[in-house]
């Protein structure tokens, strides 16, 4: 299998982990980096070995020599980098949230299908392997068929201390942390037709909310509440772990801090450990959320390699990034939003 070739724009706090996982596909590598920063470069080009290194992308296009680029950026440069990467005819993943608005994400989404290439979304929260183990007893059909869910992401881990710009923003947790949430509940529970949000600000220093209760009302007829939080002090603190409950109609489960699993069915209650593994460049906390990092960019490898869809390509993801927008303008309006016709 030949070998693709990759070019990362965005050289900044994330995308080191991008590159650590990178180095683990199998069938894929980085070849170019570009960030404005030239220290960011720098950093990032001498940690793996790139040499071609730019301060800009139009520039790094131009000179071509890659298959795909992994756009790692703020979320303002997305859908010029996107529409870039569409004119040059390059497959793209791009970071989350998305984009600015859900008009500039349809227009990407538009932008990658007219010019024949595959777009996805960095969503790797549902790439999580206490996540995947869910989905997978869901599968086995023990519950039965599943009527409530909760998804839960409560903590008072300071991420401020490595991304100080989450504190600047209008928005935060939803845009930043409630975009993965509602992903898996997605994932997990079906697409949604209706949201009802309210927020809060907890922490004084800071601009957006930090806190965020959403409840969503799926197509399949499954109540869900997705609650999230910034500003919880707990006896042992959860980050970053996401807590899972179901219900159905023969049994539950209860993906528990820990990462421990239980699913109870007719036969009784199945307890399981469906820790993430510690990959070799990690560190914990953060080892769930770095190994999700590289799973689902071996799975962009693997698609691009047999032209098959991604699993958060950008089509898919507009329904995440809808349910984003709903939860900020039903927190806005104290109403509840129709989720599909955001999306016609």
């Amino acid at each position: 299998m030949t070998e693709l070739r990759g070019a990362l724009i965005g050289c900044g706090f994330f995308a080191v982990n991008q590159m650590h996982a990178w180095q683990d596909v199998a069938g894929a590598g980085i070849v170019a980096i570009c960030d404005r920063d030239p220290e960011r470069l720098k950093v990032v080009g001498d940690q793996f070995g790139i040499s071609r290194r730019y301060s800009d992308a139009a520039e790094m296009f131009a000179d071509g020599g890659f298959d795909f680029v992994d756009i790692a950026t703020t979320v303002s440069s997305h859908r010029a980098l996107v529409e870039l990467a569409a004119r040059h005819k390059v497959p793209a993943i791009c970071q989350k949230p998305f984009a600015k608005t859900l008009d500039d994400a349809k227009a990407m989404v538009a932008a990658c299908k007219s010019a024949g290439v595959p777009l996805m979304i960095h969503e790797n929260f549902r790439w999580q392997t206490p996540i995947q183990a869910v989905r997978k007893a869901l599968d086995a059909g023990v519950i039965g068929t599943p009527f409530w869910g909760r998804l839960s992401f409560r903590s008072g881990y300071d991420v401020f201390s490595g991304q100080p710009y989450l504190a600047e923003g209008e928005r935060f947790i939803i845009e930043d942390l409630g975009i993965h949430t509602l992903d898996i509940a997605r994932f997990l529970l079906g697409d949604v037709k209706a949201m009802t949000a309210r927020t809060m600000r907890v922490n004084p220093a800071i601009k957006g909310e930090d806190v965020a209760t959403m409840l969503l009302d799926h197509e399949s007829g499954v109540t869900s509440v997705v609650d999230v939080s910034y500003a919880t002090k707990q006896s042992v603190e959860p980050f970053p772990e996401t807590l899972v409950e179901i219900d159905g109609s023969e049994g539950s489960i209860r993906l528990l801090q820990g990462y421990r699993l239980e699913v109870t069915g007719r036969d009784g209650t199945q307890t399981s450990d469906v820790a993430p593994t510690l990959l070799p460049w990690a560190s914990r906390p953060w080892h769930n959320i770095q190994e999700s990092v590289f799973a689902i960019q071996q799975h962009w490898a693997e698609q691009l390699q047999t032209g098959g869809e991604t699993s958060t390509s950008g089509e898919d993801n507009l329904k995440t990034f809808a349910l984003v927008e709903a939860a900020y303008e039903s927190a806005a309006s104290g109403s509840t939003i129709d989720v599909k016709a955001m999306l016609a």
